[in-house]
């Protein structure tokens, strides 16, 4: 029989909750950020490699997941992506390598570049059930339901973070732009540590309730026979690092599951949230181009994206590569 996970009691947690301003590169607002922080030029050292790595794997190709950083020459993207991680963990939590010139390779050659250049950063993880590490974020047509995410879709995704559900989400999330969407589809990013600071100076009782559990919903990535929820706080902070995780569809839906009624105090502080990363002022936008490596600090920014609407031929339509890293932990989903 499946393990059933208790009931969370919210009066009975005490979370260890940060209750000063946190000064930090990584808490920023609209006015504080532009293209110039973000933005990380690709070396044309960088360039030469991947092309080189490119021509030795169309003479002998291999399983994208075998593919290793160490088998290939690739000094300068090791430095690169040292750089990214650096800019992820201490500076702005967010970095655009601007640009790799995916016209020039196949899919699969995009990919494989992609799989490499994130392996450089972390342990490239499961996103799914069934092991996939590589993501493809595209408009499949499905009608958004139950296990099916709206990156499949070309629905608004909300501020949300990736693998919320996950006892150990992934630290980075990665999004490579193949082909961007005829119109729309513009990525937002908002700093989750902004967001605490304004709660804290706000709604100090709401924020309270953040760092408590809710449940959520697992999105059906787990044995058929087990448990389709999990719990978890939306803040969780251990002493040294604030750490997030959100998304309100996943906590209402995971409740829905639980059988268990999410209470007042947690439907205020999820929608006093909302109100704060929703605010013009604290999130940034931008188009993520055709060749744009994203990737975002999975622990302390949230990201979404408008609608968009697809060409109508098939090659036109957009497609990005979505990867999972993580520094600690193992290559499987749950990071067990």
């Amino acid at each position: 029989m499946p393990q059933q996970a208790p009931t969370p009691s919210h009066a009975q947690v005490t979370p260890h909750m940060h209750t000063d301003r946190l000064p930090s590169p990584l808490a920023w607002r609209r006015d504080t950020m532009s293209a110039e922080r973000w933005l990380v030029p690709l070396p044309d050292a960088c360039r030469a490699e991947l092309d080189a790595v490119v021509q030795q794997w169309r003479q002998t190709p291999q399983p994208l997941e075998q593919l290793t950083a160490t088998a290939y020459e690739l000094s300068a993207c090791v430095q690169l992506m040292g750089q990214v991680r650096e800019q992820l963990v201490h500076d702005t939590g967010m970095a655009i390598i601007d640009r790799i010139p995916v016209e020039c390779y196949s899919e699969m050659e995009n990919k494989a570049i992609g799989w490499l250049l994130a392996s450089c950063l972390g342990v490239v993880v499961e996103q799914k059930w069934d092991g996939t590490r590589l993501y493809d974020v595209k408009d499949l047509g499905k009608a958004l339901g139950y296990g099916v995410r709206r990156s499949v879709t070309s629905l608004e995704q909300d501020f949300h973070t990736d693998g919320g559900w996950l006892p150990q989400p992934p630290e980075f999330v990665g999004l490579f732009c193949l082909q961007p969407a005829q119109a729309g589809g513009l990525s937002r990013a908002v700093s989750l540590l902004t967001v605490h600071d304004i709660l804290q100076r706000q709604t100090p009782d709401l924020l309270q309730r953040l760092h408590q559990p809710f449940c959520w919903d697992r999105q059906a990535e787990h044995p058929p026979e087990d448990v389709p929820y999990s719990q978890h706080p939306v803040y969780q902070y251990d002493g040294h690092t604030l750490r997030a995780r959100v998304y309100d569809d996943y906590i209402r839906h995971g409740h829905r599951l639980a059988n268990t009624a999410l209470d007042e105090a947690g439907q205020a502080a999820l929608s006093a949230m909302r109100a704060v990363m929703d605010a013009p002022e604290n999130w940034i936008e931008f188009h993520l181009e055709k060749g744009q490596l994203q990737y975002l600090n999975n622990y302390q920014c949230a990201h979404s994206r408008t609608a968009f609407v697809d060409a109508q031929e098939l090659a036109r339509r957009r497609h990005l590569l979505r990867l999972w890293n993580r520094t600690t932990g193992s290559a499987a989903l749950e990071g067990a």
